[in-house]
This record gives structure tokens, C-alpha cells and sequence, in this order.
């Protein structure tokens, strides 16, 4: 990748956009991404948009978007794999194309806003490398609100590494730390975790989060549980070690509670409680709870599991991108075929 100082031609930035069935969203997020990115001529623009097997039109959209401006480029998966991976695959691509500068990471949707973008570059342009934009306001329901607001809690407590809170994907990141990023290979991916273990300087940049222009969220209840889950066993073994703390809570808890039995028993024989109840409760209570660990330690297990598989993190059908920009990759964990300009898959 290009030295930051290097004065042979303008930098160029490269915007990595995940898609998921956005077809009434594409054209008005590229064309305010447009309007945004023009008030900077004197830096180069790449738009990549990665089509995370979209069901809708999306492709087409994006297809017709590549024949009007040249700077875009589109990457399309075989299936589903993803949000988290549609934005590897963009870091990837351009990480080993290695002619961009600084990459902005954003959604299409229009919930962040193009412009706070360029705030992003003005930032990098001093010399910060890492720059995540933090809401400061967010427009969605009181349950998501309250469930973030969870989420991050427990991730404060849990997690081996700090990670800010009310931040999501919306960053820009210098070139070295997109290398780096790719080196992460793991296939339960927390890209903000993985940013925030890389290092290099990083700073916040507030904005207020819009609401969604057109069509519904790629992220229901069940894949915002899946979601925190990998933030906190991704970057957390305090799950493991709280299960030994638990355990040796209850058999302190187990051994005062006999003394008290043998206590009562032996000396006020009229108190004690007749019967099994109290006992089958307790079993009960331990039996759930040793499920849980259970469910726990089969998290981490699962994990280890799919490492050790090794298979690719993602497949890529489709990538149109100008001829003199594409690159062929030998490594075994990803399939890129190129399309030639202008064509339609």
C-alpha cells in the first residue's frame, strides 16, 4: 500500500459496503455518497460493494451502478455468509489490491451518513489511523436502545480488551491496520472487537444516527443474540472461568448448608424439615445451572470446532472491477472470479 506521504498521485479512498436486499436503497445512498465524496477532488475514490446473496434486486442495481461510474466496484457471494463477512471480503479485496490509502467501512442504508465520512478522512489526515464513528443519538425502538445498551455492558465487564461502546461497523481505517485486519482469519468474526485488538491510535467521532430510508433491518432479534454472543466469547474467557467460580460458590454454599442439616438434626431434632422437597429443589437448581456451564463450555468447544475445519471464511461468485484493478488470489480461503467491465453476471 501507498506511503501517506507519498506525493506521486492523490490518495485514494476506498469505501467498503456491505448489501443485503437494499434495492430501494442503493441508488439514493450511492448518489448522496457521491454528492459527499465530490466535495474532495483532490483524493481518489473506490466504492466496493460486497452483495451478501441478496434475494432482491440488489445486484442488478449494483450492476447498473458499475456501467455509470467506473470507481465502483461489486463482489458477489455465492449465498448468504453474512454481514461481518461481506465486510471481510470488501478489506480483503482491497487489502490485497494494496493501492488505497485509508478504507471507510459503512452500511447502505443510509443510517450512517456519507458525510460524517469525510470528517472521518479529515481525521486521518491527522495522522489518526483508526476512526470509529460513535453515536451519539440513535433513532431505533426502545428495545433495541435498551438491548445495545445491554449488550455493551456486559461486554465491558467480560471482554480481555476495551471496546467503545454505541459503536458500530462506520469507520475509517488506515491501510496499515486494513493489513492487519486481514491477518484475523477466525470465522466468527466481531470486526469491531478485531480493530480494537489490532491497536494503532484510534479516536471517536460523534454523529447522530439516522433511521433506515427504505426496507427492514439485516439484523433481527436472533442474529443481534448470535452477534453479541461472538463479541463476548470471541474476546472474553471469563464465561470459562466464572463457571469455576460458580462452582465454587455452590459447594461452599452446599457445605454450609450440610453444617446447618447436621446442626438442626443433632441438636434441635423439632425444627428439622420433614420430607424430600427441599432437597429436590436443590437438585433441581444445581442441575440447571450445571447445564448451563455446560451450554458454555459447548460454546467454546463449537468454536474450536470450526477453526479447526479451516474452511473458507466466505465464496465470492462475482467481482467487477476495472481490468488494470483486479487481482487474482492463490489462497485457498477464497474464490474470486472477475468480471469484465461492464458486463452482467
Amino acid at each position: 500500500m501507498r506511503d501517506r506521504d507519498d506525493s506521486t498521485g492523490p490518495r485514494r479512498i476506498a469505501y467498503v459496503l456491505p448489501v443485503y436486499n437494499e434495492e430501494d436503497n442503493i441508488e439514493v445512498f450511492h448518489a448522496a455518497l457521491v454528492e459527499a465524496t465530490d466535495k474532495r477532488p483532490d483524493l481518489d475514490f473506490e466504492f466496493v460493494y460486497v452483495d451478501d446473496g441478496s434475494r432482491d434486486a440488489s445486484l442488478e442495481r449494483l450492476v447498473e451502478l458499475r456501467a455509470q461510474d467506473p470507481r465502483v466496484t461489486v463482489v458477489q457471494f455465492s449465498r448468504n455468509f453474512g454481514h461481518q463477512l461481506a465486510v471481510t471480503a470488501g478489506l480483503d479485496l482491497v487489502a490485497e489490491a494494496r493501492d488505497a490509502d485509508a478504507v471507510v467501512v459503512m452500511d447502505t442504508d443510509l443510517q450512517d451518513p456519507p458525510l460524517v465520512s469525510l470528517e472521518m478522512i479529515d481525521r486521518w489526515e491527522e495522522g489518526v489511523e483508526v476512526v470509529y464513528a460513535q453515536r451519539r443519538t440513535r433513532k431505533d425502538t426502545a428495545f433495541k436502545r435498551a438491548t445495545a445498551w445491554g449488550f455493551y455492558w456486559v461486554l465491558d465487564r467480560l471482554a480481555s480488551i476495551e471496546i467503545p461502546r454505541n459503536v458500530g461497523d462506520f469507520r475509517l481505517m488506515d491501510a496499515r491496520v486494513v493489513a492487519e485486519v486481514a491477518r484475523y482469519r477466525e470465522h466468527d468474526r466481531f470486526l469491531r472487537g478485531i480493530v480494537a485488538h489490532v491497536g494503532f491510535r484510534q479516536e471517536a467521532l460523534l454523529f447522530d444516527r439516522d433511521e433506515r430510508y427504505a426496507g427492514r433491518t439485516g439484523y433481527p432479534l436472533r442474529k443481534m443474540i448470535g452477534f453479541a454472543a461472538s463479541g463476548i466469547i470471541g474476546f472474553s474467557t471469563t464465561p470459562l472461568k466464572l463457571i469455576s467460580r460458580i462452582g465454587y460458590a455452590i459447594s461452599l454454599f452446599s457445605v454450609l448448608l450440610a453444617c446447618y442439616v447436621l446442626f438442626v438434626r443433632l441438636f434441635r431434632p423439632e425444627d428439622s424439615v420433614p420430607g424430600w422437597a427441599f432437597l429436590g429443589v436443590g437438585m433441581f437448581m444445581l442441575s440447571g445451572i450445571q447445564l448451563v456451564m455446560m451450554g458454555v463450555i459447548g460454546s467454546y468447544l463449537g468454536r474450536v470446532y470450526v477453526e479447526a475445519q479451516d474452511r473458507p471464511l466466505y465464496t465470492v461468485a462475482m467481482v467487477a472491477r476495472d481490468a488494470g484493478d483486479a487481482r487474482t488470489d492463490p489462497r485457498r480461503h477464497r474464490d474470486m472470479g472477475v468480471l469484465d467491465p461492464g458486463a452482467k453476471p
